[in-house]
């Protein structure tokens, strides 16, 4: 029985995205340099703004809107060449893509996360970027997001979705 089996028979919940491979620690070292490079850009785009980001909430500039516009239609163009493809991962497992259920515990998370990232200017992504950058009050940001992501993993079972 894999660890999806198994998860969801005790959970009722499975983690479809888990690997069931298991490699040495160096091996993600790849992903760190991709990381940082993607940081740079993020710092280099003004991403990790906060008044380009506070910009965005007041709709006094388009630039926010159109990077995150611009993730998203290569995001979806991504995922069908992913799709149609049939294309693997980086370490050879095939990608599988499945159907999300709406809820309704979505359109609350969705407004908690916009206000926590209209009031701090950061959103969970560029949170590195900007402690990399120097702007060490966010580390403040960082733990609250660490914290609130340890109260959604205990409660979880308790909340609405």
């Amino acid at each position: 029985m894999s660890k999806h089996t198994e998860n969801l028979e005790q959970t009722g919940t499975a983690c479809v995205n888990q690997s069931e491979i298991t490699q040495p620690w160096y091996s993600n070292i790849k992903y760190a340099v991709v990381g940082i490079l993607f940081g740079i850009v993020f710092v280099k785009a003004e991403i990790v703004s906060w008044f380009r980001i506070q910009e965005m909430f007041r709709l006094d500039s388009f630039h926010m809107y159109g990077v995150i516009g611009t993730a998203i239609a290569v995001g979806m163009l991504s995922l069908q060449i992913i799709k149609r493809k049939k294309i693997k991962s980086i370490d050879g497992e095939q990608i599988e893509v499945h159907d999300k259920k709406f809820d309704k515990g979505q359109i609350y998370g969705g407004l908690l996360f916009g206000f926590g990232w209209a009031l701090t200017g950061a959103c969970p992504g560029p949170l590195f970027a900007q402690i990399g950058a120097g702007f060490t009050v966010v580390i403040v940001t960082f733990l609250s997001a660490v914290f609130g992501t340890w109260v959604y993993g205990k409660y979880n079972d308790k909340l609405p979705h």
